[in-house]
């Protein structure tokens, strides 16, 4: 699992970059929001986890912003306030879940390893972007009508509604998408995505996924913004 935590507290940030090496998570500390918004924006992760507290730019005013760019990326918010209504902003900010300051390590790394089975799992989320639905435990596209996927276009179109718009290299695509002990190419990778693209044009959806052949791509809403992208849990 690809982590990019921002937290300015330097020491904190190195405990918690340690102990999640120790359980073989790759993270990107950060130590501002600006930096948090920069590197959201150039990489492709399986979990944010954002201090509220942080110089230059705030972990919520960073998140409003990755959330704006379509960016669903699973986020954990830190906090030392206990107030009810700075978790209602971070959640309407666009927060999944929040830990409070101090929190035990174990009950971190704990929530993390939940979030890798939910994650291995589907989950039940159902993930929209401009026109369509996706509701990955049941392996449907959904948009003027639908359609049924497999299981790898389910986890490739998850993947890219959860970073939509960003230019995602094959490579990235592959490795979360497929496991290690495939022999997979980039001549396979393009064969799932003319699926989808094909997929996509069935339930004549106003989404589409742009690059050539080799990548990279993009998951673009082509009706202009016109539809409300969201998450919803269920």
């Amino acid at each position: 699992m690809r982590i990019l935590l921002a937290e300015d507290e330097k020491e904190l940030s190195r405990v918690l970059v340690t102990a999640m090496h120790s359980i073989g998570y790759t993270v990107d500390p950060v130590y501002n929001g600006l930096e948090a918004v920069e590197k959201a924006n150039q990489g492709v992760y399986d979990l944010m986890i954002f201090d509220i507290m942080m110089p230059v730019m705030t972990g919520i005013e960073a998140l409003k912003k990755i959330r704006s760019a379509g960016d669903q990326t699973y986020v954990i918010m830190l906090t030392a306030m206990s107030e009810i209504d700075d978790k209602v902003t971070g959640l309407d900010a666009g927060a999944d879940d929040y830990i409070t300051k101090p929190f035990s390590l174990k009950e971190l790394l704990a929530r993390l390893r939940s979030l890798e089975r939910r994650s291995e799992d589907y989950t039940n989320d159902v993930l929209k972007f401009g026109d369509i639905t996706l509701d990955s435990s049941e392996q449907r596209l959904e948009s003027f009508n639908s359609i049924s996927l497999s299981a790898k276009e389910t986890k490739l179109l998850n993947l890219f509604i959860l970073n939509a718009n960003k230019k995602i290299n094959s490579d990235i695509l592959i490795e979360h998408v497929w496991d290690s002990e495939d022999d997979i190419d980039r001549d396979t990778l393009w064969i799932y995505i003319s699926y989808l693209r094909q997929k996509l044009q069935s339930v004549n959806a106003h989404v589409e996924i742009h690059g050539e052949k080799g990548g990279p791509y993009q998951l673009i809403n082509t009706n202009g913004g016109n539809f409300n992208d969201s998450k919803v849990s269920l």
